[in-house]
């Protein structure tokens, strides 16, 4: 599945993600008062986007938070991108973490239900609890491994007790990258979440990780910056890199250029 990414990389020329970040709330009122306001509203950010970007990432939130409505919504944007662009990589950003059993309920959901290529996941609960989402070699399990988020080092800064022996030199971040570069990637279906405000950490990243893709969320209103992202995450093909941009996208008054410009500005670092 990630040479679906890949092969849409390279049609497409672009490493840019929009997030589907739907917002009842902050929907123009013109869609509100349809039918289906956010599958409507997502139609148009598609139509409006889709020839400048490799990947749509919807966040979960945004949808149940509106109960059988918002879900049936999802589900018909799925369905519209796999009937009008089933070439785009699709991400559902829902960052699932429970035991195995339940998994699989997940598992169903997102991938066979919902049709998605991708999910985020949490990795606190260890392989063995992932193993449902792991073992779909047809699907890609990308792990939370350094966030965007301005409080991400509470816990991903922890220098851990890995054996009970001696304190880790490394943080958490590093440890996740290392855990799953060697032993969870096994069915080469693994990507990483590592945000854009890190570069450092990202280039870091990059170093144990290998050629494995990143999902970068942070470019845009979390102020991510492009060039640092490009400099430090690119992989050994030069490419490797999912760049997601939600907001600054999706609610710009002209959402076709707000695509264009950061697709270009993205390639002119590349």
């Amino acid at each position: 599945m990630s040479a679906k990414y890949e092969a849409r990389t390279e049609a497409a020329k672009s490493l840019l993600c929009v997030g589907l970040d739907s917002d009842f709330a902050k929907l123009p009122e013109q869609f509100k008062k349809a039918e289906h306001p956010q599958f409507e509203f997502n139609k148009w950010i598609i139509d409006e986007t889709h020839e400048y970007v490799a990947a749509y990432k919807p966040n979960a939130a945004f949808y149940e938070a509106r109960g059988d409505a918002g879900l049936r919504e999802l589900k018909m944007t799925m369905e519209y991108l796999q009937m009008e662009h089933s070439d785009i990589f699709t991400i559902f950003d829902a960052k699932r973490a429970d035991i195995g059993n339940t998994n699989n309920g997940y598992v169903t959901a997102i991938f066979d239900w919902l049709g998605f290529d991708a999910v985020t996941l949490h990795p606190y609960l260890g392989r063995e609890a992932l193993a449902p989402f792991l073992d779909r070699k047809d699907k890609i399990s990308i792990i939370l491994c350094r966030t965007s988020n301005e409080g991400a080092g509470e816990f991903q800064d922890l220098k851990l007790l890995p054996y009970m022996e001696v304190i880790s030199p490394e943080p958490l971040w590093k440890i996740v990258a290392e855990k799953v570069a060697n032993e969870w990637n096994r069915n080469g279906n693994c990507m990483l979440v590592v945000g854009a405000t890190y570069p450092e950490e990202m280039k870091i990243i990059r170093e144990v990780a290998g050629d494995m893709t990143f999902l970068v969320p942070g470019i845009g209103a979390q102020g991510g910056n492009v060039s640092a992202v490009l400099k430090n995450g690119r992989n050994s093909k030069g490419t490797g890199l999912i760049i997601s941009a939600s907001r600054s996208v999706i609610f710009s008054d002209t959402p076709r250029e707000a695509a264009t410009t950061l697709r270009d500005k993205i390639q002119s670092y590349r």
